[in-house]
Order: structure tokens, then sequence, then C-alpha cells
């Protein structure tokens, strides 16, 4: 299997001294004062592998995107943590090791994300916040806390798997999760204009389409090769 990529030592604490200078340059004045998009059904297999709904708008570009998006991809990043733990220390076909690096990657990214938001947002609301329907997105007055359906959304999880069908249930569901931030990524690329923002999102495809390619790989070992593997393919390129 192939190395993964560790984005958490990309976004390490020394990259985010020096990317918040350059990110608040970049800020509107405005940054501190101021419907779920669905993807295909879940894929079929004996035991139903519901990752729950696919909700990754966080809404149109504006002052506060970069606010909605870290607190929309801190939820998906922490779905991932809660589906790698059900596979821990599982051997076949390698899947224990691809959740710890999982894991590890993410909690390392949204560490950096809470920082960026506290450095970026400092008069932001503590909870995780979402735009209201038709309000302003350059302002704070317009955000509200997201609910718990969104929270779900983002983290993707849906119903938690039996023993015997973890392993499936994993990496069906990890493509599935893997995906949707490509979705967020792309949406990052067209709305935000912060550097931060914008490299992060790179990173997130590379590291999401390698792991991608090698979650195929394992769920080929378990005699699986559906078409619906390759849907998000045509987000790949950069």
């Amino acid at each position: 299997m192939r190395p993964f990529f560790l984005l958490g030592v990309w976004i390490g604490l020394s990259g985010f001294a020096a990317s918040v200078p350059e990110a608040r340059a970049q800020m509107d004045p405005h940054h501190h004062h101021t419907a779920p998009m669905d993807h295909t059904a879940p894929m079929d297999h004996a035991a139903p592998m519901d990752h729950g709904a696919h909700a990754h708008d966080v809404g149109p570009a504006g002052a506060t995107f970069d606010l909605r998006f870290l607190d929309g991809m801190v939820q998906h990043h922490t779905g991932a943590l809660r589906m790698s733990e059900f596979v821990f220390g599982i051997g076949e076909p390698g899947v224990g090791a691809l959740a710890n690096s999982i894991w590890r990657e993410q909690a390392a990214e949204i560490r950096a994300m809470g920082l960026w938001r506290k450095a970026w947002y400092p008069e932001a609301p503590a909870y995780p916040v979402a735009l209201a329907p038709g309000a302003d997105p350059d302002s704070l007055s317009g955000l509200i806390r997201m609910s718990q359906a969104q929270i779900e959304g983002m983290r993707m999880m849906g119903e938690g798997p039996t023993r015997e069908n973890r392993v499936v249930w994993f990496l069906e569901g990890m493509l599935e999760h893997h995906g949707g931030a490509l979705m967020m990524a792309h949406d990052a690329l067209a709305k935000s204009s912060n550097t931060t923002i914008r490299r992060f999102a790179r990173q997130v495809i590379v590291a999401q389409r390698a792991e991608i390619i090698a979650l195929r790989r394992m769920l080929a070992v378990e005699g699986l090769r559906k078409p619906a593997y390759y849907k998000f393919d045509n987000l790949f390129a950069l």
C-alpha cells in the first residue's frame, strides 16, 4: 500500500505561525464585524453502508465564508475520527493502519483549523456556525448555530457498523467521506481568496485522492469493485 500524505505535518504549528499574518492581511475589513448538496445514494452491500446525508455546501462567498468553511470542515474531520475508531487494530487488509493514519492527520488539521478560527474570527461564537437563510454572508450577524442535522450531515457517519461488516463499512464510508472533502475543497478554491485556506484546500485534494485510490485497492481485496467507487474521480484535478 502506498504511503499516505501526512497533512498534519504540513499544517503544524510552525506553519500556522507564518500563515496567520499572511491571511489576516487579505481579509475584508468587515471580517471581524461581521441547502445542502445531495450526492448519490449510499453504496449497496449485504449490510447497508448508511453514512448519512451529504451536506457540504457552506453557502456563498463572503467575508464569513472562511469561518463557515472551517466550522464545516472541522465537523467533517470529526466524523472521520469517529469512523476510524471503529477499525483500530484490524489488520485486514491494512485497514487499521489506514485508520490510524487518517486519525492522526485529521486530528492535527482540526487543531490547526481551530487556531486559524481563533486568530481570524476572534468575535465569532464559540459554537460551529452556518449562514442563516437569506442572511448577509459578509456579516457575523448573519450566522446561526449549526444545527444537529447539519453537523450529522457533515460528519457523514450514519448508522454504526456491526463487528461483521465494519471493514467494508469503514472502507466504503471513508471513500464517500473523502469524496465530501474533495467537494468542500473545490468549493473553497472557488469562493475563498485566503491564501492559507486555498493552500489547505489543494493539500486536501492531493491527500484525499491518494487515499481514495488506496481505499479502492483495499475494497478490491474484499472482492468489491463497484463503479460507484470511481464517482469522485472528476474531483481529483487541481
